[in-house]
């Protein structure tokens, strides 16, 4: 993009449609990460394709008339630290690209310093309807997110909330041997892990096994207790609405005490390893492996990691998900984090600001608008990334969940032949699995979420019941938060780790009044002035 200093494009008219070409082509310049899956599985495999000249690459040129050029690239196994880093010394150098992705924190920094286009109208005038519909799946929290006075200062990149739905994953091989039944309430959940820890459910004589599988990080995707909590009506790190209509944070609500006893309990019945404070979720995915953990709560993916290994280890192992359940017998609340974290903003004074939206447009075009060609942009069997090679990844937020519907429709019509794209992949993979040819694949793993019992269609349950519920603050993080919240995470998880292990739980109550004298208080209040502002 070429700046004239007033605002006046030099040599180009823009194409107004949402997938008009620029007419001489443009060039715009980024910055990105690269991991080691994208630089091994997809530029090691495809031949005649490069970072800075690919299929995505060429077709944005081809059709859009856009010419990306990256100023830099983070390359490695971890890139989230490194990028941050590198991202945040070119906003302190303010020799910004023109297309600036960002953090929730980075576009505050940018709105604030006055260094970014403003994108409302332009996000209206040039969006293509199939954009804006993929974009508003999640409802409005992540333009939420990304709004600033009534402003919008950047693209979000919707990333699936839904995707984090926790199942509670149980081993039904020794459900089976013990002649028990899937958990309904909270109370089956308790007598199941009581069973799996004194019934020797593995057979060999020993009293070896536990219940329940948690980790040292307490929370999170695999063997965290986000789904154990929920029985309880609990719901911590995340800010919930209450009947007066304030928000308020989940973690010092009474539900929570309530369920740090029962974790207390289990572990006094040794139904919990009283090392696992100091195991992380390798650590815990070895036990499993090992055949020694037969319940764990986790996402949709815990089935490929780290359920495979014990299927790896033990071929006589089965798992299932089960919806989580409540001290009733209706499924609680879902409670889902949320989960869009990168925008993509615009440098202020960029000659074409429309690009990125139309970068926008042409992506899930070719996946999964009228023109798509799923086998080649998005995930073609020689490289199942290749959709990463563009700079910009939106996807429709429920596209897994839309694929098992589709799976299951066919299924049930006893017609496979209908699917197509990436429901075509996915049960390519599950006939893969029923065909007994296991070998190399992770292939149980995907039966396990797609499959006529997979985790995905309680997932469908959950939305049609309207169940999930939402993390309510979507705002950047509040000034108290950027000084407080790591600091009173740690002693929220340092509290609950020593009272799940046998403090009083009248240690509770102090965390609740430390919290909110170290900062929560002002914290919630600053949260409150956020919603206030975007009712």
């Amino acid at each position: 993009m070429t700046d004239t200093g007033d605002g006046s494009a030099v040599g180009n008219e823009t194409a107004a449609e949402p997938l008009g070409k620029f007419d001489p082509p443009i060039e715009v310049t980024t910055v990105r990460s690269l991991s080691d899956v994208v630089e091994n599985n997809v530029l090691g495999v495809l031949k005649d394709e490069t970072l800075e000249d690919n299929r995505w690459s060429r077709i944005y040129e081809e059709q859009l008339g856009i010419k990306i050029k990256y100023k830099w690239v983070v390359k490695g196994s971890d890139t989230s630290d490194q990028y941050l880093q590198k991202m945040n010394v070119t906003l302190a150098s303010g020799d910004l690209p023109d297309i600036i992705p960002v953090n929730a924190i980075q576009l505050k920094q940018l709105t604030d310093s006055d260094q970014i286009e403003d994108m409302t109208q332009l996000y209206e005038k040039y969006a293509s309807p199939l954009l804006k519909d993929i974009l508003s799946q999640e409802g409005t929290s992540p333009f939420d997110a990304a709004t600033y006075d009534g402003t919008l200062m950047a693209i979000p990149q919707v990333d699936p909330s839904i995707e984090r739905s926790m199942f509670i994953w149980v081993r039904t091989d020794w459900l089976e041997k013990l002649g028990l039944q899937p958990p309904k309430t909270m109370d089956d959940v308790l007598a199941i892990s009581k069973a799996f820890t004194e019934n020797d459910p593995d057979g060999n004589g020993k009293k070896d096994t536990y219940g329940l599988g948690m980790t040292k990080g307490l929370w999170g995707g695999a063997m965290g207790l986000e789904g154990f909590m929920a029985g309880f009506k609990a719901y911590p790190n995340i800010w919930v609405e209450n009947e007066s209509g304030q928000l308020e944070f989940g973690s010092i609500q009474p539900e929570v005490k309530k369920a740090l006893q029962v974790l207390q309990d289990m572990v006094k019945q040794g139904q919990l390893d009283k090392e696992f404070g100091t195991k992380d979720g390798g650590k815990v995915a070895e036990q499993i492996s090992a055949g020694k953990i037969g319940m764990e709560y986790g996402e949709q993916w815990n089935s490929i990691w780290p359920l495979q290994l014990s299927k790896d280890n033990d071929k006589n192992a089965k798992w299932r998900a089960f919806p989580i359940v409540s001290e009733t017998s209706e499924t609680p609340k879902v409670p889902l984090k949320f989960s869009t974290t990168k925008f993509f903003a615009v440098r202020k004074g960029a000659e074409n600001p429309e690009a990125i939206i139309k970068l926008f447009n042409m992506h899930v075009e070719k996946n999964w608008g009228e023109t798509a060609e799923f086998d080649k942009y998005y995930a073609p069997k020689e490289a199942e990334s290749v959709w990463q090679l563009s700079p910009v990844t939106p996807a429709p937020p429920k596209k897994n969940l839309e694929a098992f519907r589709q799976i299951d429709a066919a299924r049930k019509a006893g017609d496979m032949s209908t699917l197509k794209g990436e429901a075509k992949t996915i049960q390519e993979k599950i006939d893969l699995y029923n065909s007994g040819a296991t070998e190399g694949f992770a292939v149980w793993g995907w039966e396990r979420i797609y499959g006529p019992e997979g985790s995905m269609g309680i997932t469908d349950q959950y939305d049609k019941n309207k169940l999930f519920l939402l993390d309510k603050f979507v705002g950047a993080p509040t000034a108290t938060m950027v000084e407080r919240k790591t600091t009173l995470e740690k002693m929220q998880n340092e509290v609950f780790i020593k009272i799940i292990l046998g403090q009083p739980i009248e240690e509770f109550d102090k965390f609740v009044a430390d919290w909110k004298k170290l900062g929560g208080d002002q914290i919630t209040q600053e949260v409150n002035d956020w919603y206030a502002s975007n009712k």
